[in-house]
Protein backbone atom coordinates (compact mmCIF):
# COMPACT_ATOMS: atom_id res chain seq x y z
CA UNK A 1 0.00 0.00 0.00
CA UNK A 2 1.08 3.40 -0.87
CA UNK A 3 1.23 6.23 1.79
CA UNK A 4 1.07 9.93 0.82
CA UNK A 5 2.31 12.64 2.61
CA UNK A 6 1.47 16.48 2.08
CA UNK A 7 4.84 18.30 1.73
CA UNK A 8 3.90 21.90 0.63
CA UNK A 9 1.10 24.11 0.13
CA UNK A 10 0.28 27.27 -1.72
CA UNK A 11 -2.49 29.70 -2.44
CA UNK A 12 -3.55 31.23 -5.74
CA UNK A 13 -5.64 33.87 -5.73
CA UNK A 14 -7.26 34.39 -9.45
CA UNK A 15 -8.83 38.26 -10.40
CA UNK A 16 -10.41 39.60 -13.21
CA UNK A 17 -9.03 42.37 -14.85
CA UNK A 18 -11.86 42.83 -17.57
CA UNK A 19 -12.36 42.00 -20.99
CA UNK A 20 -9.38 41.88 -23.76
CA UNK A 21 -10.99 44.19 -26.59
CA UNK A 22 -9.60 42.12 -29.27
CA UNK A 23 -10.78 38.79 -28.36
CA UNK A 24 -13.67 39.12 -26.03
CA UNK A 25 -11.55 36.64 -23.80
CA UNK A 26 -11.82 37.38 -19.90
CA UNK A 27 -8.29 38.55 -19.01
CA UNK A 28 -7.38 36.95 -15.72
CA UNK A 29 -4.35 37.37 -13.70
CA UNK A 30 -2.90 35.83 -10.41
CA UNK A 31 -1.15 35.47 -7.39
CA UNK A 32 0.37 33.25 -5.59
CA UNK A 33 1.74 32.75 -2.31
CA UNK A 34 3.82 29.85 -1.13
CA UNK A 35 4.49 28.34 1.90
CA UNK A 36 1.79 28.17 3.36
CA UNK A 37 0.60 25.55 6.32
CA UNK A 38 -0.41 22.34 5.12
CA UNK A 39 -2.75 21.84 7.99
CA UNK A 40 -4.70 25.53 6.88
CA UNK A 41 -8.36 24.15 6.10
CA UNK A 42 -10.49 25.96 3.66
CA UNK A 43 -12.17 27.78 5.48
CA UNK A 44 -9.08 29.32 7.26
CA UNK A 45 -7.62 29.77 3.51
CA UNK A 46 -10.76 31.62 1.86
CA UNK A 47 -10.73 33.74 4.99
CA UNK A 48 -7.35 34.82 4.35
CA UNK A 49 -7.79 35.36 0.34
CA UNK A 50 -11.02 37.86 0.81
CA UNK A 51 -8.58 39.50 3.32
CA UNK A 52 -6.18 40.23 0.55
CA UNK A 53 -8.02 40.85 -2.21
CA UNK A 54 -9.78 43.60 -0.12
CA UNK A 55 -6.27 45.39 -0.96
CA UNK A 56 -6.13 44.99 -4.67
CA UNK A 57 -7.61 46.78 -7.16
CA UNK A 58 -9.32 43.97 -9.19
CA UNK A 59 -12.13 41.89 -7.89
CA UNK A 60 -11.37 38.01 -7.05
CA UNK A 61 -12.34 35.72 -9.64
CA UNK A 62 -11.58 32.38 -7.96
CA UNK A 63 -9.17 30.77 -5.30
CA UNK A 64 -6.80 27.98 -5.39
CA UNK A 65 -5.31 25.51 -3.43
CA UNK A 66 -1.78 23.84 -4.66
CA UNK A 67 -0.89 21.00 -2.78
CA UNK A 68 1.69 18.99 -3.16
CA UNK A 69 2.74 15.52 -1.58
CA UNK A 70 5.37 13.05 -1.87
CA UNK A 71 3.84 8.90 -2.42
CA UNK A 72 6.03 5.85 -1.11
CA UNK A 73 5.68 2.72 -0.75
CA UNK A 74 4.56 1.64 2.60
Amino acid sequence: MAIQELMSSSLQLVFSEGIDESSGEPIYKTKTFNNVKTTADADQLYAVATSLAALQEFPLYNVHRRDSSDIYAE
